[in-house]
């Protein structure tokens, strides 16, 4: 089972979007979507899980549990940081585990194991922002990685690996 992982789109699908989940099982969009047409151009490509932004008309507070091919995700937008988790989020990892934590908002690319969690925020596959990587996730299996979408992405993404935590 694959499954990609996107946020903070936008309203920009990147194309290279299309070819990277091409063979995708389902899509989990973490928030900041930016309009119906990105999920109609996602939809096209698999099923989509999605849970809005802040930037989409909603708070980006939701928290949404779903399994697929047997990994528990909890989604949501706004984490904020794996090691200072929203009251919301940390409520319903004690209520119910999950395997990955889909997140999005910081524009932050994220893969850490917190406490027998892994929490992933694939960065923006929208329009670029600062110096920040254009990327996406795959989930397949144990294996949780990142997809640089550009050149330039390649080394943002390693320069930019988990800041979340390392700002405190």
């Amino acid at each position: 089972m694959r499954i990609g992982v996107i946020a903070d789109t936008h309203g920009l699908l990147h194309p290279r979007v299309a070819d990277v989940f091409a063979n995708v099982d389902h899509i989990v969009h973490a928030g900041d979507i930016g309009g119906e047409h990105v999920l109609r151009a996602l939809r096209k490509l698999a099923p989509v899980t999605a849970v809005l932004g802040n930037n989409d008309d909603a708070e980006g507070l939701d928290v949404v549990r779903k399994t697929i091919g047997g990994v528990r995700l909890l989604i949501t937008h706004i984490l904020p940081r794996p090691h200072k988790l929203r009251a919301e989020v940390a409520a319903s990892l004690r209520k119910a585990p999950a395997d990955v934590v889909v997140f999005g908002h910081s524009h932050l690319p994220h893969n850490e194991v917190v406490d027998g969690v892994r929490f992933f925020n694939p960065a923006s596959a929208g329009p670029r922002r600062f110096d920040y990587p254009t990327s996406v996730g795959m989930i397949e299996g144990s294996a949780v990685v990142h997809i640089a979408l550009d050149e330039r992405s390649v080394a943002a993404l390693t320069a930019r690996m988990n800041q979340l935590s390392r700002r405190g």
